[in-house]
């Protein structure tokens, strides 16, 4: 009945590969003269999602997270993963060959301090690391007695030898309703903070920023439609477009050519080392850029002015249109998932459902509202055990069926032409443990608390993330990842520069979207997430306050499942946020659906009293 067109479950046998490859590779390193090789997941344009050709750290470890990195020495070998990915990451690598290492507990900078060998010459692609990731590496090395050597071409490209072919989708031009602003616009506006910060010109890295400024979108990468391409952008004059032009159909270049020169891929390092021969002050990202062009501006006698690329900040503030688009692409999504969180309450009690099943229903629910361009990730559908590991992704190996008596947990989320969706829900099959219903209970008061927050402009998000954790940690628990990200405008699902993180700083502004999902995970019985959209917005105003105040306005529209609510738990305040919202799901969604479905929603937003 139903099928997943946007992702697959197969998984590729790279494990039993990995033996010959490291051995091929440490071979390689010997023969350069190098005692070891940082394996980051990366690209030249430091991508989340990587085009198949550059998926190295996958294709020498087995490890397909989206984050992560290896480091390969002659004896050793360690793949450092975040807490999204500790439990994945032992399942795919092969163990006799590669330590795991929590990257929160244990950096990479930390352990090469402590386990690089004095003297070791420690081998890393220049395309593959920011100037600042290269700066934190340099200075390990160099505490340990070893050094670090940029090395090009990357020796693991030199024994890759099925290496697929660089992706060559095509680009679209994104319309000016949905972007709510002309390309030529944004240029000059970036062309007016190029010149505050006196830099001569800007260096685009980042697809997605360029995706932005030229108001164009590809498909180049799974998941998220981008073009793989660089930009120069003078302070005055005309840009310059780095990409193939096996990817431009002529309407399409003709638009661009309207607002830059469009060159090949070839063109960009050329251009960039003319400009920085002529003596001129070129803006880079440190956390973005690549090593690779700090090093080819400064050999080539250009001044580096370092930075924060400002259309990253620009991107992350949506306009009017885009906010509109969010709403209608949010109430489109709300629809698909609530008849799945419909057809899932009839179809799991009777056991025979999978989680590969799952994924399949849900991607085919927002097929049929005949908007839906692709997933804005792969689906995490994990059902009892597999549900703690946090970015779980199912195969035909690890399906599991879905049993009574289990919390079942879905992540998923769709690419619209009008805005990018993600949407956690955890409900249960059958009636739930004590255990459960008091920590999913915990999970939903930190994600109330988020959502029902005001604070002062300019608060960032590391003073908002405690709002979530604050009742799990009454009871001595917690998550391991942030409690919210950044989301673009169909764009990236995961987008800087904002978060509800821990340890990022950046001051939430009015027109950003962020997901609010704080969670639980019990290793090997279940785990819990529970996340929507959030827009930031202006708050009411508050008498006598010496501060503008913002709130949050929340834009994900799905039942939260209230029979793992444990009602004495929450305090009239959050239970009558719940009802409020639920209220509010029931009269955007109810008439998108069908009449069964109604009346399964009417019950699942029905009021905790």
């Amino acid at each position: 009945m139903f099928e997943a067109q946007f992702q697959t479950f197969t998984e590729s046998a790279e494990r039993a590969a990995t033996p010959a490859r490291v051995a091929a590779l440490r071979a390689e390193l010997a023969r350069r003269g190098l005692d070891g090789l940082i394996v980051p997941h990366a690209d030249p344009h430091q991508n989340e999602y990587l085009p198949a050709n550059e998926e190295r750290l996958a294709w020498i470890s087995g490890f397909t997270g989206s984050a992560g990195r290896a480091i390969i020495l002659a004896a050793r070998a360690v793949l450092f993963v975040d807490g999204r990915y500790t439990l994945q990451a032992r399942d795919q690598i092969d163990a006799t060959l590669f330590e795991v290492v929590a990257i929160s507990e244990t950096p990479p900078e930390s352990w090469m301090e402590t386990n690089l060998p004095s003297g070791a010459k420690l081998g890393f692609d220049p395309w593959l690391h920011t100037i600042a990731d290269v700066e934190k590496l340099a200075q390990a090395c160099t505490s340990a007695g070893a050094a670090l050597v940029g090395v090009e071409p990357n020796p693991l490209d030199a024994i890759w030898t099925d290496r697929p072919p660089p992706p060559l989708g095509q680009v679209l031009i994104h319309d000016s309703r949905y972007a709510g602003e002309d390309a030529a616009a944004k240029l000059g506006r970036i062309q007016v903070e190029i010149a505050k910060v006196r830099a001569d010109a800007l260096v685009v890295s980042s697809p997605a920023a360029v995706a932005w400024a030229f108001n164009i979108r590809g498909a180049d990468l799974a998941h998220t439609p981008l073009a793989l391409a660089f930009a120069i952008i003078p302070a005055e004059g005309r840009p310059s477009l780095y990409l193939d032009g096996r990817k431009l159909a002529n309407s399409v270049r003709h638009a661009l050519q309207e607002l830059a020169d469009v060159c090949e891929p070839d063109a960009f390092t050329g251009d960039l080392a003319a400009l920085a021969a002529a003596r001129r002050s070129v803006r880079l990202d440190q956390t973005s850029s690549a090593e690779a062009l700090s090093r080819l501006v400064t050999e080539a006698g250009g001044k580096i002015t370092r930075g924060p690329d400002p259309i990253i900040q620009m991107k992350a503030v949506k306009n009017a249109s885009e906010i509109g688009g969010a709403r209608a692409a949010q109430r489109r999504d709300g629809g698909a998932v609530v008849r799945f969180l419909a057809w899932f309450d009839r179809e799991a009690p009777r056991g025979r459902l999978t989680e590969i099943d799952c994924v399949a229903a849900l991607e085919t629910f927002r097929r049929e509202t005949c908007e839906l361009k692709g997933v804005s990730f792969p689906t995490i559908s994990g059902s009892g055990p597999n549900g703690a590991i946090v970015h779980y992704r199912v195969t035909e190996a690890t399906n599991r069926r879905i049993a009574p008596g289990e919390l079942f947990l879905i992540d998923s989320g769709g690419q619209y032409v009008d805005g990018t969706t993600d949407i956690t829900r955890t409900v249960s099959v059958g009636p739930p443990s004590a255990e459960m219903r008091e920590r999913f209970t915990r999970v939903l008061k930190g994600h109330i608390a988020i959502a029902r927050a005001v604070f002062p402009d300019g608060v960032a998000g590391a003073q908002l993330d405690t709002f979530a954790r604050q009742y799990l940690w009454a009871a001595g628990l917690d998550y391991d990842h942030g409690t919210g990200h950044g989301v673009g405008s169909y764009l990236s699902v995961h987008e800087g520069p904002a978060s509800i993180h821990k340890s990022n700083l950046t001051a939430l502004k009015r027109g950003m979207i962020l997901s609010n999902e704080p969670g639980y995970y019990k290793p090997g019985a279940y785990g819990i997430r529970i996340e929507n959209l959030v827009l930031v917005v202006e708050a009411a105003p508050v008498p006598g306050a010496d501060k503008p105040l913002n709130t949050f306005e929340t834009l994900t529209l799905a039942p939260i499942d209230r029979r793992l609510i444990a009602p004495a738990l929450l305090s009239p305040d959050e239970s009558a946020w719940l009802d409020a919202y639920h209220a509010s799901v029931r009269s955007e969604i109810g008439p998108l659906v069908d009449v069964d479905t109604r009346i399964w929603l009417e019950e699942a937003t029905a009021s905790l009293a």
